[in-house]
């Protein structure tokens, strides 16, 4: 017995585990968006449908954190994660195998699945090693793995072999290694009765959380719905403006995540009150320069927004985690923040579905997008107004 907590983890090393497991499912769910335009030519298909197979993964990760998010509380954060682990693979092996919409649409809902399982779980662990370091690390995870994501597809797509298959082998791989980080992982959490009662949907808030999710719901959702507009159509976008590859295409969802990522890390120390408003700001600055950029053919200009959009969703979605996560109890955690993710997964998938719609039945992709930053310009407005209508309380002032 004496010989098996020289078998665990470090605290330090499962922070950096749980964080990469955050990265690598956000990585796999954004893999796919360089991969759209080819299997559009393949198999005929519109930009309807490229945002119906992007937005269906929203879909299976909100039903999935409905049911699932709380389980974590009750049966330990290390099961949950291996079931989550093992589902995600799965899904990797029907994209690999994916022959049509239909597997496509398959692959993309156990996807969804697996990450919502997974979100919840791996979010609430690293906040019970460390509330401070776990909290910067949910900031910035999802960040990196969507640049990560986006940009290794591209590459890969672009200069070696099996296109639409070795991204996923990839990822196989760093999940296989990640599983048994996760076996040689300690516990965070002691288990409690009642798991099969938490699976029944409750959408419910600890009553001090009520108020101050209210007000960053407005600023989660904006900056979602941003990347989830550049992660389904923002590559063909990028095409459209500039004739360029498919690395373009992935290098605007790249930019896009590592200035959310660098903004995270600048403001870390900051009240949260204080990030949320260097996003609002970046995040309409962003939208205004991408409108005129898009209206000018600016090739230029639309990554320069692109970059002041990636400091809106890093300070807008940090400083929401900051603004909330110091006023729950370790044993709310994982519920708190699965109703946190599920308004940033209804950002993610519902208003890019309906961009796709006015793509094909509006006024194309161009008038789409223009309209796209309008809509997140007054979602930003709205967010600022709400924000100016609080006062800095203890967790807005919060600098850890």
């Amino acid at each position: 017995m004496s010989t098996v907590p020289s078998r665990r983890l470090t605290p330090n090393v499962a922070l950096l585990l749980l964080a990469s497991i955050i990265v690598s499912f956000v990585a796999a769910a954004t893999a796919p968006s360089p991969l759209y335009g080819i299997y559009q030519a393949r198999w005929h298909f519109s930009p309807i449908t490229t945002t119906v197979v992007f937005a269906v993964y929203s879909v299976a990760v909100l039903a999935t954190l409905l049911t699932v998010g709380k389980l974590s509380d009750h049966v330990g954060r290390r099961p949950v994660l291996l079931a989550a682990i093992a589902v995600q693979m799965i899904s990797l092996v029907i994209f690999v195998f994916a022959g049509g919409v239909p597997t496509l649409v398959a692959a993309r809902v156990v996807q969804g699945i697996a990450a919502g399982a997974a979100t919840g779980a791996a979010a609430a662990a690293m906040l019970d090693i460390d509330r401070s370091r776990g909290t910067l690390a949910n900031s910035i995870s999802p960040g990196i793995g969507t640049g990560v994501g986006a940009l290794l597809s591209a590459l890969l797509v672009q200069y070696l072999p099996a296109p639409t298959r070795l991204v996923y082998l990839v990822l196989l791989v760093v999940l296989l290694v990640q599983g048994v980080g996760v076996v040689l992982m300690a516990e965070t959490v002691t288990p409690m009765a009642g798991a099969l009662r938490s699976l029944r949907p409750e959408i419910r808030l600890p009553r001090a959380v009520r108020g101050p999710m209210l007000v960053v719901a407005p600023v989660v959702f904006a900056v979602w719905a941003l990347a989830g507009f550049f992660g389904a159509l923002g590559p063909a976008l990028v095409r459209a403006l500039m004739n360029s590859s498919i690395v373009a295409g992935g290098l605007s969802i790249f930019i896009f995540a590592v200035f959310g990522s660098v903004t995270i890390l600048v403001l870390r120390d900051r009240a949260a009150r204080t990030v949320m408003l260097t996003g609002i700001t970046a995040l309409v600055l962003g939208m205004i320069i991408t409108l005129v950029s898009v209206s000018a053919d600016s090739i230029a200009g639309f990554f320069v927004g692109l970059a002041f959009g990636g400091v809106g969703f890093g300070g807008g979605f940090q400083g929401s985690l900051k603004t909330v996560t110091p006023l729950v109890e370790a044993h709310e955690r994982a519920s708190v923040l699965s109703l946190l993710y599920i308004v940033s997964y209804v950002g993610f998938g519902l208003p890019t579905v309906i961009a796709g719609f006015l793509v094909v039945h509006g006024g194309g992709l161009r008038r789409t997008a223009e309209e796209y930053a309008v809509a997140v310009i007054v979602l930003a407005v709205v967010a600022l107004l709400g924000l100016r209508g609080t006062r800095p309380g203890p967790a807005a002032r919060a600098t850890r």
